[in-house]
């Protein structure tokens, strides 16, 4: 049996992400909330295929992308969502309040976030918002600016990414990670103990493209852990989905100023309509960020001539949904509320979704956990299947339970290889189950 409590300590990627689950559970919808769903995303119309990473910015706007909408089907979970259409896990999470991450109902209509306000710095090179786990770069001329934009992993509290500019120094493909002895002695302390430098492949944390910062140790680089993506969960560098990272690497140079930032309050504007974006709880809140866009309200309240809703502000930053939220018009016959949303088409298979290879008696596989109900065994195994590298695992029903069963592995190495990284990674005690041999008249022994 697995304990629940278990799963939400802090001090993994994979806890985490847990973690997420216990606080999106505890999130309920406000009224406000249900009329600006009801009012402001009402889709008009199905569409496929869209950009999400590359978007043209209109002189003197701040505000790129379109809200969208995307009907859940059987076996979806948020982090697969966020990895198909190039969010971070806690803009959806954030976004849709009340959702189960990791088996969220089937049917369930949600908000794909994707407009995004352009953070308050130079347009120029990279920008990376800490607040808002997302990298910016910016490309083209002042005639034709054209920005490129992925989701990130962040630090961790304990060990945060820091702010300031830098730039980029040099660039590796198949890096090798040299492990910092810090990380080292975290991981003894485990029982987990790591070499001084690990090869590239699949154990190696910074995946297949590296860009090294001028600032010392910090990198932009892959992952082996997709499901951390738009999490704080990183020793400081930045973490970006494999395939983010490829086209990051491939369209920046070496020298490329990087700009780190920490902006959870956004304001923008787009076709004379301004915006708000609130990424921080009431209790996270950063009062010195807050002051600052507080006075550029004001300031806009002013030069516009036109009075600010105040109630609808106080709600945006009580949802703090992560959404770009219109407050009002600074010109008669603006564009009100942007682009409309859209209604998506459910893909047929989800980019970067984990795959489980057939099960069959003859494997070595690993029991970790034997459980009463079937909503809290789908969501082990998610969990499980989403550790990096994977961990193939499946429910199985039994006679009076469900079964949380890994595999299969090719060997007993593997097999206890797994029930090491559950214990380590999720404090699972997982049992080897061996293969049942057969004869060749198919009888078993």
């Amino acid at each position: 049996m697995y304990r629940i409590i278990k799963l939400i300590s802090p001090s993994t990627p994979l806890r985490l992400i847990a973690l997420c689950v216990v606080i999106s559970s505890l999130q309920g919808c406000t009224t406000m909330t249900r009329r600006y769903d009801e009012e402001q995303l009402i889709p008009r119309y199905v569409e496929g295929n869209f950009e999400r990473n590359e978007f043209s910015v209109a002189r003197g706007d701040d505000v790129i992308g379109r809200l969208r909408y995307l009907t859940l089907e059987k076996g979806d979970t948020l982090p697969d969502i966020a990895r198909h259409f190039s969010l971070g896990l806690n803009g959806v999470s954030a976004a849709n309040p009340g959702v189960d991450i990791w088996v969220p109902e089937a049917g369930k209509r949600i908000v794909l976030p994707l407009s995004f306000i352009l953070p308050d710095a130079p347009r120029k090179g990279i920008v990376i918002n800490l607040a808002t786990m997302r990298l910016f770069e910016f490309k083209g001329n002042s005639e034709s600016p054209v920005v490129l934009t992925y989701p990130a992993g962040v630090g961790t509290e304990e060990r945060p990414t820091p702010t300031g500019q830098m730039r980029v120094e040099r660039k590796v493909t198949r890096p090798t990670w040299h492990v910092p002895t810090s990380i080292a002695r975290d991981h003894l302390k485990k029982g987990d103990p790591l070499p001084a430098a690990v090869l590239p492949g699949p154990l190696n944390p910074l995946g297949e493209y590296a860009l090294y910062l001028s600032a010392p140790s910090y990198l932009i680089h892959g992952t082996n852990k997709p499901a951390s993506v738009g999490l704080r969960a990183s020793n400081g560098c930045i973490r970006l989905y494999p395939e983010s990272i490829k086209k990051l690497y491939e369209n920046t140079p070496v020298k490329t100023p990087v700009s780190i930032v920490n902006q959870p309050y956004l304001l923008g504007l787009s076709d004379g309509v301004v915006y708000l974006e609130i990424h921080a709880s009431a209790e996270a809140s950063d009062a010195a960020e807050f002051d600052r866009v507080y006075a550029k309200l004001k300031t806009i309240e002013k030069e516009s001539g036109r009075t600010l809703d105040w109630n609808k502000v106080k709600n945006v930053l009580a949802e703090a949904r992560g959404i770009p939220v219109p407050l009002f018009e600074i010109r008669p016959g603006s564009r009100k509320g942007g682009a409309e949303p859209t209604e998506v088409r459910h893909p047929g298979k989800l980019f970067g979704r984990p795959e489980l290879a057939e099960l069959k008696a003859d494997s070595w596989s690993v029991l970790a956990a034997d459980v009463r109900d079937k909503i809290d065994a789908e969501r082990l195994s998610a969990i499980i299947n989403h550790q990096g590298p994977q961990i193939p695992a499946r429910v199985i029903a039994a006679a009076d339970s469900y079964r949380v069963v890994a595999g299969p592995f090719s060997d007993t190495r593997e097999a206890k290889e797994a029930i090491r990284r559950l214990k380590i990674d999720l404090e699972i005690d997982a049992t080897l189950i061996e293969p049942i041999k057969r004869e060749r008249g198919g009888e078993k022994r």
